[in-house]
């Protein structure tokens, strides 16, 4: 039904390509300047770290799902990453990037290299504690980047976004409604969104109920097989 490469139509209003592929290998294979909207959540070289001393539920096998667990995208590789983003973006676009506090670190100084306005790290509030020793984590950073000038479609929202998270979902799920929040600031109906790292799906799920279009990758198999039979059943 979704193969690589091949656009599907799931609605009247939005175009559907999903691929099972190294991301940056996905992403060179779009055409330059063929993306309106990059949303996305990497496996940061860090969770290893926090994989050790058990203060993460990223595992090679979730208690919650039998899925496998895709391996950790190294810092060594965001250069050519972000290169590929900045090359698919249309002009006057942005681009937002999940990652905790020591990736911040690390990617915007690259992703402003390669030529990005790097405007602040949104503040996700989870409102549910999650695992750990020292002052346990109830949020995320989304980085938050501009490739020219575009401005955000409604100016009133703040940047801590108030979103429970998922619980007992598919490992690391993003809840829906904070995607409704930033496929809604930073595109309008009929773009095309990207999600280079789909894991279960979410970017997708927003961009589509929203009259998107949707290009999604992910170098598992599970998760092919799991977004895949998700969007089949938006109407």
């Amino acid at each position: 039904m979704i193969l690589e490469g091949v656009g599907v139509t799931v609605c009247e209003t939005s175009e559907l390509v999903l691929s099972q592929d190294d991301a940056v290998e996905f992403l060179a294979s779009l055409p330059s300047e063929s993306i309106d909207l990059v949303v996305t959540d990497p496996p940061y070289e860090s969770l290893e770290k926090h994989r050790k001393i058990g203060t993460t539920t990223r595992l090679k096998k979730s208690k919650s799902s039998s899925n496998d667990w895709f391996k950790i995208f190294p810092n060594s590789r965001f250069e050519e990453f972000l290169h590929q983003i900045y090359r698919v973006l249309k002009k006057n676009t942005h681009f937002y990037l999940m990652c905790d506090q020591e990736t911040a670190f690390v990617v915007k100084p690259i992703a402003e290299s390669c030529g990005f306005k790097f405007w602040k790290p949104i503040v996700w509030d989870k409102k549910k504690i999650g695992m750990g020793y020292h002052y346990r984590a109830r949020y995320e950073f989304i980085l938050f980047f501009e490739k020219g000038k575009r401005k955000l479609n409604n100016l009133s929202i703040p940047d801590v976004l108030e979103v429970p998270r998922i619980h007992r979902g598919y490992p690391t799920e993003k809840p829906v409604e904070l995607m409704d929040i930033l496929i809604n600031q930073s595109s309008v109906e009929g773009e095309v969104v990207c999600d280079p790292f789909m894991g279960s799906g979410s970017v997708g799920v927003s961009a589509i109920n929203l009259s998107r279009n949707f290009f999604g990758n992910d170098i598992s198999s599970a998760s092919l097989e799991h977004v895949t039979k998700r969007l089949s059943n938006i109407e």
